[in-house]
């Protein structure tokens, strides 16, 4: 079911480790040349930049073609038209995004990456001009096959390609689904939150079997995915005002059941979930799901006053911040004083130069998307002020200026 084979899979992962292995210095150029050899790929890979370079023209280009033959061979024509033609589009881009790997031995290369979703949204878009551009308002019911579709063919090029982003895409899908069934809100986020559990469920049934392979990193994503969703959907201070609260009704929902009980167990689970989710992180060992438990804590501790309408202050983020720290260095300083500077299989000691990648990387990220600048702003001037007044001399000369 899978377009990549199990054995060119693992030896992508081989060299990976091996790059990595060396990079740590664990091992010698010599020995990484002699390891090489036995992981030769027949897939063609390329680097993260020329990766998203390649998508985003690949995708600009698919949309130009459409756009092209619509303008050429489509004149004025109707909805149901419309979406047959994009039917048809999404079958040409899937066929193509198949090919791209079957036949060039493209992985992750962005072209068939880009030509995989531009399938998914044509997909979602031709079914709604083709079958329910003419559906009135007051069977809109039915139209959740149009989310219902996107969840489907997003959890398929999941699966089929490897692509992790696909499955949060599946998530979002999957929101717009009560939508259509009923139009209280709490009905509708106990529907998300049922279907994201399901899906954790049978993440986490089938995650067992690949604990050391090539999807273990892909299954975890996924669950730490899921448990992410899960918190921000019962979150009502996050999730009432999200991105799609504008397009839900989603905030002015909740401000009305804000005095339910519904309201409370909300703020119940988000105190639960946390240690639920760190506990499920730690006898996993797994770092994406403890570090969406930690997020998790950190979200909790900040929505608890808006929670309970306490009064927030300028010095609580710094309150905050000092909390944890302290919390931060207690753990460091408790895992270096087991034996060895290890504590049940953890450690506060760098194991890998990846680690330290990632944090410059995020270093760099932060520090461009910052709003604020160390440069001080610049003083205002007076443009009718005018220097003036001095005088100079000497040896029998003076001036003014």
């Amino acid at each position: 079911m899978r377009i990549y084979t199990e054995s060119s899979e693992e030896t992508l992962r081989a060299r990976k480790l091996l790059t990595e292995w060396t990079g740590d210095g664990d091992l010698s150029k010599e020995q990484c040349q002699r390891l090489e050899q036995d992981t030769v790929s027949d897939l063609r890979i390329t680097n993260v930049f020329l990766r998203l370079v390649l998508f985003f023209f690949t995708t600009i280009a698919v949309a130009a073609a459409v756009a092209l033959f619509s303008t050429i061979f489509l004149s004025q024509p109707s909805q149901q038209t419309t979406g047959i033609f994009l039917l048809i589009f999404a079958a040409v881009s899937y066929t193509a995004a198949e090919v791209a790997v079957s036949q060039a031995r493209l992985y992750r290369y962005g072209i068939e990456e880009a030509l995989a979703v531009c399938s998914v949204a044509f997909l979602c878009a031709g079914f709604g001009f083709a079958f329910f551009s003419g559906v009135p308002y007051s069977s809109r019911e039915i139209q959740f096959v149009i989310p219902a579709v996107g969840a489907i063919a997003s959890l398929w090029i999941w699966y089929r390609f490897n692509l992790w982003y696909a499955f949060p895409v599946a998530m979002i899908f999957a929101i717009f689904l009560p939508d259509y069934w009923t139009l209280s809100r709490s009905a509708q986020l106990v529907f998300i939150a049922v279907f994201y559990a399901a899906g954790l469920i049978c993440v986490a049934r089938v995650r067992s079997r690949h604990r050391f392979d090539y999807l273990e990193e892909a299954y975890s994503l996924s669950e730490a995915f899921l448990w992410l969703g899960i918190y921000l959907i019962f979150n009502l201070k996050i999730s009432g005002f999200s991105l799609l609260s504008p397009f839900l009704g989603m905030s002015r929902r909740v401000t009305s059941e804000s005095a339910g009980p519904f309201y409370w167990t909300t703020w119940v689970l988000i105190w639960c979930l946390p240690p639920l989710i760190l506990t499920r992180g730690v006898r996993l060992k797994d770092r994406f799901v403890i570090a969406v438990g930690a997020i998790t804590a950190v979200l909790t501790l900040v929505t608890n006053k808006p929670y309970l309408g306490w009064q927030r202050h300028t010095w609580d983020p710094i309150l905050l911040g000092i909390a944890l720290t302290a919390v931060a260095l207690f753990l460091r300083r408790w895992l270096a004083q087991g034996p060895g500077g290890v504590r049940h299989g953890f450690t506060a000691s760098r194991l890998s130069g990846k680690d330290k990648r990632v944090m410059s990387v995020g270093s760099s990220v932060l520090g461009l998307v910052t709003p604020q600048s160390i440069t001080p702003t610049p003083q205002p001037t007076n443009p009718d002020f005018r220097f003036g007044g001095g005088g100079s001399g000497g040896g029998g000369a003076s001036g003014d200026f």
